[in-house]
């Protein structure tokens, strides 16, 4: 099953990734996907470091921008509007209950969905995510519940890469961040995006 939340509050997709989790365990639904994009937002994951934030908490408030501490793998990230986000809820005792290999596997298909636009995406050695020319394109992070998967990958289409000049980005100092948009030197479209990603998807490309 895949669904397309739209644009919405952070807080909200968590709610609904908790509820399909509930629903996966008990064997009400199959594996499923959720496609969102967020308002503006800075999630820190359970090891990472509000160090790693660089402006000032309050004026981020006072900016309508939340701080949140959640519970994925990984440090700090920014989302916003033209961002993908892509949230799998998938049983991985299907799939030898292998976190590492869940990890690469979605970075394969980061890789895969960025060749759909002859954007040639690549690993860093032991880094997780997707980078382009040296600049980092797409995040992961994950948290999984008797393994059932949620949390998951965000990809650059063409969203504001200035907020992530207020972090350092999962933890990294120095990391320049990019996107579809930026590397082709043209607007992408998120539709056009979806498409490819829900296209993949339902091939069972990767993640099957």
């Amino acid at each position: 099953m895949i669904i397309d939340l739209g644009i919405m509050d952070y807080e909200e997709s968590y709610r609904t990734q908790k509820e399909f989790v509930r629903l996966r365990k008990l064997g009400e639904i199959e594996d499923s996907f959720i496609l969102a994009e967020h308002y503006p937002v800075f999630t820190i994951g359970r090891t990472g470091s509000i160090d790693n934030l660089l402006e000032n908490e309050s004026a981020l408030s006072e900016k309508g921008i939340k701080v949140l501490r959640v519970d994925r793998g990984g440090d700090i990230t920014f989302h916003g509007p033209g961002q993908l986000v892509i949230y799998p809820v998938i049983d991985l005792k299907k799939r030898g209950s292998d976190l590492h290999r869940y990890l690469r596997d979605l970075e394969q298909f980061i890789i895969g969905l960025l060749k759909e636009f002859a954007v040639f995406g690549e690993r860093a050695p032991g880094k997780t995510g997707v980078w382009v020319h040296g600049k980092k394109i797409a995040s992961i992070g994950i948290a999984a519940s008797n393994w059932i998967t949620f949390h998951g990958l965000c990809l650059n289409v063409s969203p504001d890469v200035s907020f992530f000049s207020m972090i350092n980005p999962c933890g990294m100092k120095g990391v320049e961040m990019t996107s579809v948009s930026g590397v082709l030197g043209r607007t992408v479209t998120m539709n056009a995006v979806k498409e490819k990603a829900i296209g993949l998807i339902n091939a069972n490309a990767v993640l099957a």
